[in-house]
Order: structure tokens, then sequence, then C-alpha cells
């Protein structure tokens, strides 16, 4: 980043010689790698914080996560109380569709994230699925902890 001249040195004498500013072979990376270390825990500290704040216990399965989209993706969560949530505000069941219409109104894309407590009965989640289809999305995502159990006979015990 910074660099200096250093003038040559010349011997000692009343005929000193004007001699040309030779420029310095090294380069400070000191304050280079102060800035990369503050970026750095900027963004660690703030990465957490992107994240859907609602906790839910998500069921573990052993699918893959989906590609990122450029839009901020649209997320509704059923608690295991069986309350619903759009994004972090708490919505009736009676009025999820109109919302819900209002929405996909707004945005571009027809993708949703479903995140339900694993303790919520299918019925409900089903009931919610069949409201944001009704809304207007129609590719939904389930999410879901990794990590689960695989149904590939390798680590199913008979019984």
């Amino acid at each position: 980043m910074a660099s200096g001249v250093m003038k040559k040195q010349g011997g000692g004498g009343r005929r000193r010689r004007r001699g040309r500013a030779q420029p310095m072979a090294e380069i400070n990376i000191t304050p280079f790698v102060d800035v990369m270390l503050v970026l750095l825990i900027i963004f660690m500290v703030a990465a957490p914080l992107l994240t859907v704040g609602v906790p839910v216990e998500l069921p573990k399965t052993a699918a893959t996560a989906l590609p990122s989209e450029q839009e901020e993706p649209l997320t509704v969560t059923v608690l295991a109380d069986g309350t619903v949530q759009i994004q972090k505000t708490e919505t009736a069941r009676d009025d999820l569709i109109l919302k819900l219409r209002a929405i996909a109104a707004e945005r571009a894309s027809d993708r949703v994230f479903l995140r339900a407590d694993g303790s919520v009965p299918y019925a409900l989640v089903m009931e919610v699925m069949g409201a944001l289809n009704g809304g207007g999305f129609s590719n939904i995502g389930l999410v879901t902890e990794t990590g689960g159990p695989k149904l590939d006979g390798a680590g199913a015990s008979g019984g």
C-alpha cells in the first residue's frame, strides 16, 4: 500500500552528486491485513443475524439444501402451538390466503419456504400448504435440518 523513496548513498565530500531516487522494493501490507481482519469480524457477527429469527424445532432429513435466490425468500412458519407466521408476523389462519395473495402480487418469484415444528400434526402442515397454493405460491420448499435418517435401508433396523 505504501511505498517510499530511498536516496542513493554517495561518498562524502564536497562534490556530492545528486543521484536519482530509487523506489523502495518493500511493500507494507500491515494496513491491508488490518482492514481484512476488521471486515472478517464484521461479517462473522452479521451473518447469523440474516436468518429468520423464529425459533422452531425443525425435523431432520437427508435432503440437500436448495440453491439461493436473488430475492429475499418468503418464509411461512408453523409453530408448535399451531400459530402461523409470515416472516416474523403472526397471522390468523383465516386471513392467511388473503395476505398471501397480496404478497404474491408484489413478488416476482412464486417460491416460498415452509418451516414447521416437528411436533405439528401433518394435517395442519397440509392445510398451510393448501393455503400457500391458494395464495398463489406453487413453488413450496419444505425447510428441514440436515443429518436426519436416510431411508436407503443401510441404517434402518428391521423389526
